[in-house]
């Protein structure tokens, strides 16, 4: 592979007698990555069920190595119940590293596809809030289904410019995700693509876009809150520097230090102006180093705690739909009436402790129950992969290697005569071994299939 000279010449400035080393990995293969979704399996319980062969990865819980040349994980019946997330092993560091606790206020700033977004709110529980934003709106339509698909209910996705989200979420989140756009270097081996970018518009274009970004988004930061910054390129620029920017203009920020592993590398102080020793507390992942590719690492903490701002919330009455309220007998949740949120047919579940949003560009707010029709309510294709099989009365469970599942997820009617009585009628949740696919309509032993049909499989 042909590397950019001037790109050649900083890496070997940067790395000095592992330059060769550096160069040689190019020769190695891509490594393939799934990422567990713990708000639906438990890592133990996957180990258990995965259909294909998979071996851990040392630095990241629940994250697993596939080889991509002999398998397809994104065809797989698991994959449509949202058990796991393919994304490069690397790119689950910084996710991975962030503390996130049910109940906090999280933001994902440069949140499509989603990788670190589905991380961060199975991290959530259904507890708390993830706001999870993109500037592209089709880049966000992405994101919105990827959270779908993982069963991320508590959740607001948004696409706006950064800056705008300040006047609506001043010191409003514990914990905030940048994974900043960038030149990409670390990333050169995986896409060939990426070098051709890189001579288009180079680390200085992404460093004044990044020293905006993390400025705005230390504002949205509670004192005492956590931030973790992340690119996936090599140039101090885009990292260091990026750090060193944000602790000049707001010096209570300081770096903490992160669970560490054998292949991390520290930060290098040497690049920055002010050659801060706080920098090597942050963390650089080399491909030669692990079994990965390139990335960059910090964490950072606003202060120290104080009292939280009491913020304005939108309130509601508390009057349930009584077609809802019917449909909700089924289902063991308990609906707070406060949080329903009526557009036309729609109802949506807001997360709770929300600021008055109005005049933000939204993609989804909380979770889509579905919608009120004349006299009857539709269940969402969001809710289905919300529940859980436990929480709802009346299931559908196929075994994976069951034909039907396959012809489920391409929209075809099925015949459950043998599934479900033969007078049983109304709405089913379909699942594959115990794990929600979508909704289904029963009369007289045959599904009406009702999985959503920009989801199904080709």
């Amino acid at each position: 592979m042909e590397l950019p000279a001037a790109f050649e010449e900083k890496m070997r400035a940067l790395l000095q007698e592992e330059f060769d080393d550096y160069i040689a990995c190019y020769k190695e293969p891509r490594y393939y990555g799934m990422r567990v979704n713990t708000g639906k399996i438990s890592v133990e319980e996957f180990e258990k069920i995965c259909p294909f062969e998979i071996k851990k990865i040392p630095w990241i819980e629940n994250g697993f190595y596939y080889d991509g040349d002999k398998v397809s994980p994104a065809k797989h019946p698991y994959y449509f119940a949202g058990l796991y997330y393919l994304q490069e092993p690397s790119a689950m560091t910084p996710a991975n590293r962030l503390p996130v606790e049910p109940g906090d206020k999280v933001l994902d700033v440069c949140a499509a596809p989603g990788g670190k977004a589905t991380e961060l709110g199975a991290k959530l529980q259904g507890e708390g809030v993830l706001i999870a934003n993109d500037i592209s709106s089709s880049r966000a339509k992405g994101l919105l289904k990827n959270i779908e698909v993982f069963g991320i209910g508590n959740v607001l996705v948004l696409s706006e410019e950064p800056g705008r989200l300040e006047n609506y979420f001043t010191e409003y989140f514990d914990k905030i995700l940048i994974d900043a756009p960038c030149s990409g270097e670390g990333m050169f081996r995986k896409d060939k693509k990426m070098v051709k970018a890189w001579e288009e518009h180079g680390p200085e274009f992404f460093s004044n876009l990044q020293r905006n970004i993390i400025l705005q988004a230390a504002r949205m930061l509670k004192p005492g809150g956590l931030m973790l910054y992340s690119t996936c390129t090599f140039d101090p620029g885009e990292n260091e520097r990026i750090i060193e920017h944000l602790k000049k203009e707001y010096p209570e920020f300081h770096v903490l230090p992160m669970e560490s592993y054998e292949g991390f590398c520290p930060g290098i102080p040497e690049v920055t102006e002010e050659k801060d020793e706080e920098l090597k507390k942050t963390v650089r992942i080399f491909p030669h180093k692990m079994k990965g590719e390139g990335h960059y690492v910090a964490l950072l903490q606003k202060g120290e705690p104080l009292p939280a701002k009491e913020l304005k919330t939108k309130k509601k009455a508390g009057k349930i739909p009584a077609d809802l309220e019917e449909f909700m007998k089924q289902v063991t949740w308990k609906l707070d009436g406060s949080r329903l949120d009526i557009h036309g047919e729609r109802i949506y579940y807001m997360p709770e402790g929300l600021p008055d949003v109005r005049g933000i560009r939204f993609l989804r707010t909380g979770l889509l129950l579905g919608e009120l029709k004349k006299n009857r309510f539709e269940p969402s294709q969001a809710f289905a992969m919300c529940l859980k099989k436990d929480e709802y009365a009346q299931i559908i469970d196929l075994p994976c290697e069951d034909e039907r599942v396959r012809r489920y997820l391409k929209g075809e009617t099925l015949d459950v005569d043998d599934l479900t009585e033969r007078k049983a009628k109304g709405w089913y949740l379909v699942c594959v071994d115990g794990f929600p696919l979508g909704w289904g309509k029963v009369s007289n032993g045959t599904l009406k299939n009702k999985y959503l049909p920009g989801w199904r499989l080709c």
